[in-house]
């Protein structure tokens, strides 16, 4: 069956008098003659403090800066028919730049992340982890990016590793693993530095 027989077909089914189909796509191809309004022809501006897409970029190394768990009541915390304590997580990031003739661009990124949980007044435990990543760009990059990339970008790449060892410092720690929940480091860039910007 040719495509022009389908055509006729489709029609007939939609009971649709000819002069009005033809009438129909008449418009819409008249429609789509149409010269894209300017709007559509200028590139979509990124949403407010968004890090660059496509940013090149090289992770070094990435490592434990420092790591701490302070278990101060662990007999009596861990005793079995305790109610859940009430967790309290903060997360936070901070980048340097670092001073290498070698690598241009060289910064250091650390992603700060403390869960305090507790019982009432009681405190059942503290964990904190600071987790770094060494990072550079290519010297084609601006600088006015290199911000939102190493504060957005970085600390989610970074994510993963420490929300696991969050989980293994807890669960050595005698206590169910503690599973952070996803982080929009986005939202959290905007809402540190918007007033620094305005």
């Amino acid at each position: 069956m040719s495509k022009k027989d389908t055509e006729k077909k489709k029609t007939t089914k939609a009971k649709k008098p000819a002069a009005k189909v033809a009438a129909t796509q008449k418009k819409t191809a008249a429609k789509d003659k149409k010269p894209a309004s300017k709007k559509a022809e200028e590139p979509q501006a990124q949403p407010q403090g968004a890090a660059p897409s496509g940013v090149p970029y090289i992770i070094h190394t990435q490592y434990v800066r420092d790591v701490s768990f302070e278990n101060p009541n662990a007999l009596d915390s861990l005793r079995p028919g305790q109610p859940m304590p009430e967790m309290d997580i903060n997360i936070g990031m901070d980048a340097r730049r670092i001073e290498d003739a070698s690598i241009p661009n060289f910064y250091e990124v650390a992603l700060n992340v403390r869960a305090e949980a507790k019982r009432g007044d009681n405190i059942v435990f503290i964990a904190e982890l600071q987790y770094g990543i060494a990072v550079s760009f290519d010297e084609s990059v601006p600088q006015d990016t290199h911000h939102p990339v190493l504060l957005i970008e970085i600390p989610r790449f970074a994510f993963p590793y420490a929300r696991a060892i969050m989980s293994d410092l807890t669960s050595q720690g005698g206590f169910p693993p503690l599973l952070l929940n996803p982080v929009d480091f986005q939202a959290l860039y905007v809402q540190r530095f918007a007033k620094k910007t305005n």
